[in-house]
């Protein structure tokens, strides 16, 4: 799954003007991402949002895990279709993020972290 994850574009909403949407959940920083609009929707609703007009970033997995997520400045994931049917998680551990910031990475086998 996080091959294909890798290669899909996904809907990010963004917060603000330069942000993207995350929440925090024990001690995890995790980033929403869509597969759909309708997934999106779902989410807005949750949120009791507007379903029109949420604004949103059409980003490739690979860029979400390789990029967004070791700028989030702590540990954390991407979070898909979390408002749906099946949700995915995409955790902070090798072979999903850089090994710089998985939490099983290389400064954990260090024993830096």
């Amino acid at each position: 799954m996080v091959a294909q994850f890798r290669l899909s574009a996904v809907l990010v909403p963004r917060w603000g003007e330069e942000a993207v949407w995350t929440a925090d959940h024990e001690g995890l920083r995790w980033i929403y991402a869509f597969t759909s609009e309708e997934e999106l929707a779902a989410f807005a609703r949750l949120k009791e949002l507007p379903v029109d007009g949420l604004p949103y970033l059409t980003v490739l997995g690979s860029r979400l895990l390789d990029v967004a997520v070791p700028a989030l400045g702590m540990p954390g994931g991407v979070a898909l279709d979390v408002a749906g049917a099946e949700p995915m998680f995409f955790p902070p551990m090798r072979g999903i993020v850089p090994d710089e910031v998985a939490l099983d990475g290389a400064a954990v086998s260090k024993g830096e972290g």
